[in-house]
């Protein structure tokens, strides 16, 4: 049996599968940012838009979690959660959260910070309408966050939901819906050989993006 502690002292990657050209920065992020994720659907559907968020609770303990992403515009990143869930509680104490992307099969990582708000909402009742029917029992008939006993039972949960319910009568519950991320920063980060990678940064001031190189 392969011993884990010497594979993880002992993996060797040399980064070379592309680079930032900083003769050519665009002056807005999203462009970038629209360039990347597009290359990472093509290599990778059904993983490009899962990204880490992370939050900082009431007690100043950071947290991080994978969830998905289902929208972005130059207003932000939107995602979708329960308004009871833990990441949800942090935020409604400390707006402040990042969000990181990665793609291994390009070596590129997008880093990101902003602030969360929910979403109006219209908009979550839009997304929650076209979830697949499945999607939305889980959303109705999980506490996220919540402890409940080890041998509970979703499924048989689930098909009491069902029982008692007709389709056309499920519509999102109040402790469900979007939350929006509006950015003022962005690290785009390319895997580079002998761990010189490249990072092009965007920081938002006053209102206008200011471009900026850092050293590995």
């Amino acid at each position: 049996m392969s011993n884990p502690k010497k594979n993880i002292k002992n993996v060797r990657i040399d980064y070379k599968k592309s680079n930032i050209d900083f003769s050519s920065v665009t002056s807005s992020p999203f462009d970038l940012f629209n360039i990347w994720i597009k290359q990472a659907f093509e290599v990778d559907k059904d993983n490009a838009n899962a990204f880490v968020l992370s939050t900082v609770s009431k007690d100043l303990i950071p947290s991080s979690r994978v969830v998905l992403l289902r929208g972005f515009t130059e207003d932000g990143l939107v995602f979708f959660t329960n308004y009871n869930s833990q990441k949800s509680n942090d935020i409604s104490v400390n707006s402040n959260v990042s969000a990181n992307f990665f793609w291994p099969q390009l070596e590129k990582q997008i880093r990101i910070s902003g602030t969360a708000s929910k979403i109006n909402k219209e908009k979550s009742d839009e997304y929650f309408s076209n979830r697949p029917l499945e999607s939305k029992l889980g959303a109705i008939i999980s506490n996220q966050s919540s402890v409940i006993p080890l041998d509970y039972d979703f499924i048989a949960k689930m098909e009491e939901y069902k029982s008692n319910n007709s389709s056309t009568s499920i519509i999102r519950p109040e402790n469900w819906g979007g939350f929006i991320i509006k950015i003022n920063l962005f690290e785009f980060w390319q895997g580079r050989p002998s761990r010189l990678h490249d990072r092009l940064c965007y920081n938002l001031e006053n209102g206008k993006w200011k471009v900026n190189r850092k050293s590995p």
